[in-house]
């Protein structure tokens, strides 16, 4: 077979809301291309074990959750593409869209990017990611009961986190690289008057201890930037929470995207141009779950199937 180069739908990102919009569109009988992008699988990829995603009582590892999304998805005939778009035309329908040397064009897209977590950029902590080390308390925190926890960051979401993960630990520390909390006064008084925080201000971590094989983290070297002294700390898990960012830089400019680069939608999942859809957390910054992400891959798909009928298609 000749391969193709214009599809009904193209789906970017192969997360948790890319596979279930491509299984939907699928269904329909959109024979739709996923672009998997340069991290297959999504964010759910660099996950243990998802004990919130409902029907699997006993837990299941992430990347098997992505490779039985995307197991379903093939069997209903989606086509599925190793790469990176890495230019789009959105002027008009159909949208073209650049992987590699190649050109694709589509009668409608559903972009399913994702976000990234913003990390420390340590190797001890990418080697630990899943082990001790997590950038989600609402994901990974049941995980961690009566266990000593490092939160770092000072805005609202490390607040959240921190606050969240009193629930399960004995002691949650967090570690701010300023003099006072960047969060909301509202996240910061709740945050302070738990018993359960304590603060360690102007001071970044420098390495994590641990084996991902045997026990996962079990400290942290902190340094404090005014002195430049550094010590060892004990704790049996770090919680990354310096904020996300969407992956959307290559929609700038062409879909109307929000101050901090989420991609604005409205009525469902549509977007500023006809025909263009987005879902999951290139558009969610609230809840980042995979089962919200997943709802709204639903919602995009059958959205684009309602558009292409609206058209006549």
């Amino acid at each position: 077979m000749d391969k193709k180069s214009h599809y009904r739908v193209i789906i970017l990102g192969s997360g948790a809301a890319g596979l279930t919009a491509a299984i939907y569109a699928a269904r329909a009988n959109l024979q739709p291309l996923v672009i998997e992008g340069s991290q297959p699988g999504g964010q759910l990829t660099i996950t243990t074990d998802v004990e919130n995603y409902p029907g699997f009582p006993k837990g299941i590892m992430g990347p098997e959750l992505m490779e039985e999304f995307k197991k379903q998805a093939e069997r209903f005939g989606t086509e599925t593409l190793f790469g990176e778009v890495t230019a789009v035309d959105l002027k008009q329908r159909p949208f073209k869209l650049s992987v590699s040397k190649e050109m694709f064009t589509c009668d409608t897209l559903i972009v399913a990017s994702g976000a990234t977590a913003k990390l420390l950029g340590l190797e001890s902590e990418m080697k630990l990611m899943g082990h001790g080390v997590s950038a989600c308390a609402t994901c990974d925190g049941f995980f961690f009961k009566d266990k000593e926890l490092v939160v770092v960051g000072g805005g609202d979401t490390a607040m959240e986190e921190a606050t969240f993960l009193t629930k399960f630990a004995s002691k949650v520390t967090v570690v701010h690289r300023r003099d006072k909390l960047r969060a909301s006064k509202i996240m910061q008084e709740r945050a302070e008057k738990n018993s359960k925080i304590s603060f360690v201000w102007d001071t970044t971590v420098e390495e994590v201890y641990g084996d991902a094989k045997s026990g996962g983290v079990t400290g942290v070297k902190f340094k404090n930037l005014k002195t430049g002294k550094t010590e060892d700390f004990k704790c049996d898990g770090l919680f990354i929470a310096i904020g996300h960012e969407p992956n959307s830089k290559l929609f700038a400019g062409k879909l109307d995207l929000d101050p901090t680069g989420y991609i604005l939608t409205h009525d469902g999942t549509k977007t500023n141009i006809p025909g263009i859809f987005a879902c999951g957390d290139v558009q969610d910054h609230v809840y980042r779950q995979a089962i919200t992400a997943a709802g709204t891959g639903c919602m995009a798909a059958i959205d684009a199937e309602r558009f292409l009928e609206s058209q006549g298609e």
